[in-house]
């Protein structure tokens, strides 16, 4: 008799082990699933806050001309410039879905908006544009020339200017 009974209370204590594993099996499924979603709201609302931040202060400009930007040429094509922080002296981001490049620029300065439309300026020297200005909805971006780069540019221009010369001379 007492190994009857001794089976049954193992088998009630094995059921009772069961029910308890199902039922804390049910509870991280919960859990799990609570989790989830809790963590794809969180990143629908994050991305949604970044959307939210960076459309306010983006640029898109079609360049008719190759040009430079920091220290890349890039070709003509349409380009957009968008901000990656909502810091207004953060890095700045120039990207042509055309010839699919991206670009970082790190502006040296920026000022609050001004009156004047969204654009983009250049320093010219001879056929080379440089550009040195960003002007979106919310800040003017000040971007580092190379003086490297246009002292090149320069040269080139000499060089070709002087060529030129020479040969109309003969």
């Amino acid at each position: 008799m007492k190994r009857i009974l001794s089976i049954a209370f193992v088998k009630v204590s094995l059921s009772a082990v069961r029910i308890r594993n199902e039922t804390s099996n049910v509870k991280r499924r919960h859990m799990k699933k609570y989790s989830k979603i809790l963590a794809a709201i969180t990143f629908l609302a994050g991305c949604g806050i970044a959307a939210n931040a960076q459309t306010h202060d983006v640029v898109i400009a079609k360049m008719p001309f190759q040009f430079v930007a920091g220290e890349k040429t890039l070709p003509a094509g349409t380009y957009k410039v968008s901000r990656l922080s909502d810091d207004p002296t953060g890095p700045l981001l120039l990207t042509s879905d055309d010839n699919n490049i991206s670009v970082f620029l790190l502006p040296m300065a920026s000022e609050g908006a001004s009156a004047e439309k969204p654009r983009l300026t250049f320093e010219q020297v001879g056929e080379e544009h440089f550009l040195d200005t960003i002007q979106t909805p919310l800040e003017t971006y000040y971007i580092p020339v190379s003086h490297s780069g246009v002292t090149e540019a320069a040269a080139k221009l000499h060089n070709n200017s002087t060529a030129s010369g020479a040969s109309g001379n003969e």
